[in-house]
């Protein structure tokens, strides 16, 4: 029998995530920035003319973008130091039996097989800036589900890659989406047919091996009128002494009465910018929502958002942000109500600890004819020492005057009351913390499917080690 201080004890090694392996690249750019770096990288993936354009004119856009200036403070990431394209190998594998020895490692260490084996309809995992393997049961494929890379979608889907790519996250959108719109390798493609259920999460994996790399994945799902479909992404990174650099972009389109789940658990190394714009636009009787957990990386920026521009679309965020010694999260959410009787529930809760500081930056926009708008904003921050930061920088602009908005905010610190009670009935002072941790964050693990959310517990209380006593 094991208990949850078992668990700790395992915990206390993170080889698990914190491993490298060394590869033979089957090609490697040169470091830093630049147009040729664009085109080797069109030139290797053998993309039409119109993917090239795209990703030059988002070149130019990029350079003339301002670095932001609210938020994490980033005036030490410097473009020039990372690699913009590392290829791990000549070609993706089909059959989990055609990956190399060396790849194949890699993810086994991180369960990948495992979880497809047991539990997932279909897997894509990405090693640097490539997809390396992927599958899809093929009950999925017979329906019409598309579950690709986004490399394999320009060649075989070009029209419909093309009709969707930059729609929802314009190029000039910010100076990050522009980066990933001229860099971009990977990534997910998702197209689910007009009423096809898919019941099983899809899932992607997504790993930093290389030092200094930039890893720019793209992904777009769509969910056609009346399809349902969710998908989970994974993220991991060793520690390295010299930063990398994730700058994803996620655009998602929920048609007509379809529904689409986008859940991430994001646990890069503290080495890592993770600087990522996802946006969702969701049709009439449409939902969509977004559950993102940030426990990794030192600099996360990242603000999910859903656009309802149909008559009674709906959209939730539900998110958590675990920051400890030198990581800063500017997390959020965005609920723009372009149509009538739309409704949207942003739910965040952030956790800071050993100086750590999280934030909460949000908005919700309702358009002059949106009437009929409900939105209900809720903050919750919980501080595990003094030293810790928690901010909340809501924005509401409403211009419409049948709507019914709420915003409620609220810090708060581990009850003494709490710890010393389930100190008497056995636990430690660790022990007690983390069924407090786990016991706020609730509304969210709830959400997640069981595997994921007994990684989560595990995870957060690999954070919590040390808090307590």
């Amino acid at each position: 029998m094991t208990t949850k201080h078992d668990d700790l004890r395992q915990l206390k090694d993170q080889s698990q995530y914190d491993f490298t392996t060394t590869y033979e690249y089957a090609h490697r750019s040169r470091k830093g920035i630049g147009a040729d770096i664009v085109r080797e990288i069109s030139a290797l993936k053998d993309e039409p003319p119109w993917m090239l354009d795209f990703r030059l004119r988002a070149l130019d856009i990029f350079f003339k973008k301002p670095l932001p200036t609210w938020g994490p403070d980033l005036s030490s990431l410097d473009f020039e130091e990372f690699y913009y394209y590392l290829r791990p190998t000549k070609s993706k594998a089909r059959s989990w039996d055609d990956v190399p020895e060396e790849i194949k490692d890699t993810f086994e260490k991180l369960g990948i097989p495992e979880a497809e084996r047991k539990f997932l309809a279909g897997v894509e995992t990405q090693l640097d800036s490539e997809a390396v393997y992927g599958s899809l049961k093929k009950e999925w494929e017979s329906q019409g589900i598309i579950f690709v890379d986004m490399d394999t979608a320009v060649q075989e889907y070009p029209e419909l890659v093309r009709a969707h790519i930059g729609r929802v996250v314009p190029i000039a959108d910010n100076k990050f989406s522009a980066l990933n719109s001229a860099f971009w390798s990977g990534g997910s493609f998702v197209y689910v047919p007009p009423g096809v259920q898919v019941d099983i999460p899809l899932q992607a994996y997504f790993r930093i091996n290389s030092q200094s790399l930039g890893q720019f994945e793209r992904t777009i799902i769509i969910a056609d009128e009346g399809s349902s479909v969710h998908y989970i992404e994974g993220c991991t990174a060793p520690q390295y002494s010299t930063a990398a650099l994730h700058t994803g972009v996620i655009e998602i389109f929920v048609e007509k009465g379809a529904h689409a789940r986008y859940s991430t658990i994001q646990n890069w190394s503290r080495n890592v910018y993770n600087l990522v714009t996802q946006r969702a636009v969701v049709d009439a009787d449409g939902s969509m929502e977004w559950v993102d957990a940030n426990l990794g990386s030192g600099i996360t920026m990242k603000y999910p958002a859903v656009i309802l521009k149909g008559p009674r679309a709906h959209g939730e965020v539900l998110s958590i942000a675990f920051a400890g010694a030198g990581q800063h999260y500017d997390a959020g959410a965005k609920a723009l109500h372009l149509a009538p009787h739309t409704t949207s529930i942003i739910n965040s809760k952030s956790i800071s600890k050993d100086t750590g500081r999280s934030g909460y930056r949000g908005l919700v926009k309702v358009a002059k004819g949106a009437y009929g708008v409900k939105s209900k904003v809720e903050c919750d921050a919980l501080l595990l020492d003094p030293g810790s930061r928690s901010d909340t920088y809501p924005y509401i602009d409403v211009h419409e005057d049948d709507v019914q908005i709420e915003h409620e905010a609220s810090v708060s610190k581990i009850n003494e009351e709490q710890l010393f009670y389930l100190m008497s009935r056995g636990l430690s002072a660790e022990q007690a913390a983390v069924m407090i941790v786990n016991g706020f964050l609730e509304p969210f693990i709830k959400e997640l499917p069981m595997e994921y959310a007994v990684e989560l517990n595990r995870l957060v209380a690999l954070q919590m080690e040390g808090s307590v006593g």
